[in-house]
């Protein structure tokens, strides 16, 4: 009788793995072995980043809204502060896709949550 050694099945688990290696640099892309490791740890990066991606969106929201805020002559935090009093629910993705597509909107915002602020009291002068 002939030696079986999984013909379809080995090939259907090595194209597997090459596809997951597909654009791969050098060997990466055509030997099973180093593809596999390859393929696995570019699944571990991709998992990481999914990750990271939210920090990094939120950090460019911060970064919209603290300029538009600078603009009306507040700071992100005093803003912020203040806006959870208004008791208005928009969220930092929300508030900084207005501020950037919309001056006049955002403006409005502003001049609503302007009147909760609390300007930090200045020290006396020592004389």
């Amino acid at each position: 009788m002939a030696r079986v050694k999984s013909g379809p099945k080995r090939k259907n688990k090595h194209k597997k793995i090459l596809k997951g290696a597909k654009g791969h640099y050098g060997r990466r892309k055509n030997t099973i072995r180093i593809g596999r490791q390859s393929a696995e740890k570019a699944g571990q990066y991709a998992y990481a980043h999914r990750r990271l991606k939210k920090r990094d969106f939120r950090s460019l929201w911060i970064q919209r809204i603290n300029a538009a805020c600078r603009m009306h002559g507040l700071t992100y935090s005093q803003f912020m502060g203040a806006f959870k009093e208004t008791g208005l629910e928009l969220d930092r993705k929300a508030l900084a896709a207005i501020a950037f597509e919309d001056e006049k909107a955002f403006a409005a915002i502003v001049k609503l949550v302007a009147t909760k602020v609390k300007k930090p009291a200045t020290a006396k002068k020592a004389a």
